[in-house]
């Protein structure tokens, strides 16, 4: 019986699946999006259609895993299109590494400093306090609990990285991290495709947040909503991210070691607006909030359904998580296994569940009466 309940529960999981996939397939073919771009447009050294780049943040140590990155996006993908690349890194980066990257493409490639500012404790924060709550979440148990150089990097992604001076002529951002794998070709611009669709945020893998590293995100979200509620232009992202009417979080966010974005969305008033509010609370420091929440969070209550793309169709993989197209003709060219991609088992059921989402979204700010009653308290615990 236990038998013939997994196997039943696989089938409905591929069919959902396979659903999906036919929901958010690309609305124009890699074809028709390519046919009035100039044959010459993604030569190397030459302007590209979209003004967007790889953004990457690694440290020197991360040189071999970074190479094999590369190899896999060239490979599948920018061997054709010759996007640059920007890498960040909070010190200089070597000579070994500058050069052993830029050997793995024909395409531009740029390194940056992090400013001091932007990697570091803001004065607001009690750095004895922040001591001690990275002791006490070492003892529950909590992933990265002692690490301070990950919350410098999740507040830097939160915050910061769409501010360096390097991508400050860039309109798209593709994040790319060591070590990832992509596992299909993409014979198509995902920059052009967002920029002609309107899409603002796209993403491969949505999961549940561990609860214990962001206890008290929710309530500093809904006291910034209540502060400032233009701030929610989408009443049905607000279902994705609470399952009680926004008395609590449940967790949901687009991991967000894959995405590709707007940078327009991450320099808008309104996100700045979230983000200091976010800061000033402390929870970076205080507690281990990452920028994966932090940026799901904005983009499912900021843009409409729309403007957020799950890209089913690029196969990658991050251990632990593979997202990997379960269509049959996705089979000739991916190297995924279907059966074990993360849409198909409950952590990641965020994935499907935003696609699942009503079409008819609000257009214009909630107005502050209707948050209120959508957000009992904003003083309440998650």
């Amino acid at each position: 019986m236990a038998r013939d309940f997994v196997i039943i529960n696989l089938v409905v999981g591929l069919l959902l699946a396979l659903c999906l996939r036919h929901e958010t397939a690309p609305q124009a073919e890699p074809e028709q999006l390519l046919a009035s771009v100039d044959a010459n447009a993604y030569a190397p050294g030459v302007a590209k259609p979209v003004r967007a780049a790889f953004v990457v943040l690694v440290r020197n140590s991360e040189l071999a895993g970074m190479k094999r990155a590369m190899r896999q996006i060239e490979d599948r993908f920018n061997q054709k299109f010759n996007y640059p690349y920007v890498f960040l890194n909070d010190v200089d980066f070597t000579p070994e590494f500058m050069t052993e990257t830029a050997a793995m493409t024909h395409a531009n490639v740029s390194f940056g400093k992090i400013p001091h500012a932007h990697w570091s404790y803001p004065e607001w924060i009690n750095q004895t306090y922040a001591h001690e709550c990275r002791q006490r979440m070492h003892k529950q148990g909590v992933f990265y609990a002692l690490s301070e150089s990950y919350r410098h990097m999740c507040r830097f992604n939160s915050g910061f990285f769409f501010r360096h001076e390097l991508l400050q002529d860039l309109d798209y951002y593709w994040r790319i991290e060591p070590d990832v794998e992509y596992s299909c070709d993409i014979d198509y611009d995902p920059f052009l495709f967002m920029q002609r669709q309107g899409i603002k945020y796209g993403y491969t893998i949505a999961l549940h947040e561990y609860p214990e590293t962001v206890p008290t995100l929710w309530s500093t979200v809904k006291a910034h909503i209540a502060a400032a509620p233009e701030f929610v232009r989408h009443a049905a992202g607000m279902r994705w991210l609470s399952a009680d009417g926004g008395a609590t979080y449940n967790g949901c966010h687009f991991w967000s070691n894959f995405e590709i974005g707007a940078l327009s969305f991450f320099r808008s008033p309104e996100y700045l607006a979230y983000f200091d509010a976010l800061d000033r609370a402390g929870g970076f420091f205080y507690e281990r909030w990452g920028d994966a929440p932090v940026h799901a969070i904005a983009a499912a209550l900021m843009l409409q359904k729309h403007e957020v793309h799950w890209f089913e169709d690029i196969g990658y993989y991050h251990n632990p998580w593979l997202n990997c197209p379960q269509g049959a003709a996705a089979r000739l060219r991916c190297h995924c296994d279907p059966a074990k991609s993360a849409v198909l088992h409950y952590w990641a059921s965020c994935t499907r569940e935003w696609v699942e989402l009503p079409d008819a979204n609000a257009t214009a700010p909630i107005p502050a009466s209707t948050l209120i009653s959508l957000l009992p308290s904003a003083s309440a615990s998650q």
